[in-house]
């Protein structure tokens, strides 16, 4: 992963992604994919299951088969202005995305289903064979790429929700667009990146300091219930010749409210992005 310095001319993509937990004897964890090398998007990477929400995903044919009324799943993502079916795409790809990438499906056959849907995703609903748990996901922070590039010049407006691992399901990486995949603590998945044991990018570096001040499940839920998903534009510059990201709340940054916990800014250093006083700063 290197830095950047491509200026992107077009608007952001709508992307959806699923931050997968699950508790264990040591703790929290998170599923984290190891994107594939060659991917034109964060190669190399490890990240939460997900991608890019397709023209199929707004289906309105879709919504028969949702547990959760439409109308609550725009209320959830706190986005006043965005158009209901572009809403529930976002929690259809969302669910896709991670069935696609990891093999765990937040959804079940239909009970009147004699024998278990097969096919892609979009293939199963249009069988009348499935029904999904949008329920299962609750959005939890909304990420638009930085109009100056830090990583990639492509930009999207990813919404990031958070579940609980499904009962009686693994999760596994598809050795397609994803060549690896761990369940860590997050605290270890960072201390894995201090170490360059992985390669994170800034979205999933501050997703994972956020979550490590929860030691459950439970207590993300609460959380992500609790609240609307802030609204994170990360705002890039140069300074000493370092490229610098910050956040919402850091003295540089367009607006004055910060978003989430851990430092409002991160600085491109040793070929990594790192706070500007070092590791422990992302646990202050």
């Amino acid at each position: 992963m290197e830095l950047n310095s491509d200026i992107p001319t077009a608007p952001p993509r709508d992307a959806a992604t699923v931050v997968m937990l699950r508790d264990s004897p040591g703790g929290l964890e998170v599923f984290l994919v190891k994107r594939h090398g060659l991917s034109d998007v964060l190669g190399g990477a490890y990240v939460f299951p997900g991608g890019k929400l397709d023209a199929s995903d707004c289906a309105p044919s879709h919504i028969p088969h949702f547990d959760l009324a439409l109308p609550h799943m725009l209320q959830a993502l706190g986005e006043p202005t965005l158009e209901a079916g572009t809403a529930m795409g976002l929690y259809v790809a969302a669910l896709r995305e991670t069935f696609e990438e990891s093999g765990v499906l937040f959804g079940k056959p239909y009970e009147n289903v004699k024998a278990p849907p097969q096919g892609s995703f979009h293939e199963r609903l249009a069988a009348n064979a499935l029904q999904l748990h949008t329920s299962a996901v609750q959005p939890w922070v909304r990420w638009v790429t930085p109009k100056l590039p830090s990583v990639t010049s492509k930009r999207f407006d990813t919404r990031f929700f958070v579940a609980a691992m499904p009962d009686g399901q693994s999760a596994q990486h598809d050795n397609v667009e994803a060549t690896e995949s761990a369940w860590l603590q997050p605290r270890k998945a960072l201390e894995q990146y201090w170490s360059r044991g992985i390669e994170l990018a800034p979205p999933q570096i501050m997703s994972l300091a956020h979550l490590s001040r929860h030691t459950t499940v439970s207590s993300v839920l609460k959380e992500a219930a609790l609240r609307p998903p802030p609204f994170v534009m990360p705002e890039a510059f140069n300074e000493n010749e370092e490229r610098v990201i910050c956040y919402p709340g850091d003295a540089r940054h367009s607006v004055t409210e910060r978003a989430m916990p851990g430092p409002s800014r991160l600085y491109w250093r040793n070929k990594r992005f790192e706070p500007e006083t070092g590791f422990d700063a992302l646990f202050e």
